[in-house]
């Protein structure tokens, strides 16, 4: 357990979190556009969402106040499936409406990038569903993250079209030496 505020710790998710996780990014995905699903997933899909990170010993962290309520949870995932790809991760972070702005967004993805780099990935990939959304763009630039590209009008959602931004981190040594097969 890390004390990284006397407002909330960031912490190992538990089964009785996950389905603060689904309420969290049920909203994200019904009144948000950094998801480009448009119908949240129940629990069970959420749960097996889960699963399939933590069971493959991805990064997944929540934050929680002090009476134990979930405020936000990030994780990072494998970034596409083939296997050239294996030591690139991409990012996911998500906040309850009432907690952001609060820090915990920095204090998440520091400790996703954190354990992501102990487990020997090597990048990290944002992708930042709409270019409005600027505080996840500082976020990441304050954490090392370097803007990549953008792909324009690529999705669709709440009746507009919504860019995706890409930025980059190294991770450990990133390119510099090659990777261990």
């Amino acid at each position: 357990m890390t004390n990284t505020s006397p407002a909330f710790q960031i912490l190992l998710p538990q089964s009785t979190d996950l389905p603060f996780i689904q309420a969290i990014y049920e909203q994200a995905v019904l009144t948000g556009t950094a998801s480009f699903e448009l119908t949240p997933p129940d629990l069970t899909e959420m749960t097996q969402r889960y699963h399939a990170l933590v069971d493959h010993g991805f990064p997944y962290f929540v934050a929680k106040d002090s009476t134990g309520h979930v405020l936000g949870y990030a994780y990072a995932s494998l970034y596409r499936a083939r296997p050239a790809y294996r030591f690139t991760v991409e990012d996911s972070i998500y906040i309850a409406p009432e907690a952001q702005g609060l820090g915990i967004g920095r204090a998440l993805l520091s400790r996703v990038i954190a354990d992501a780099t102990d487990k020997g990935f090597r990048q990290m990939i944002a992708v930042i569903g709409d270019s409005q959304h600027k505080a996840s763009i500082a976020l990441h630039q304050r954490l090392g993250f370097e803007h990549s590209g953008v792909f324009r009008d690529i999705g669709w959602k709440q009746n507009r079209w919504l860019d995706t931004v890409l930025m980059q981190r190294f991770l450990g040594e990133g390119a510099r030496t090659p990777a261990e097969s």
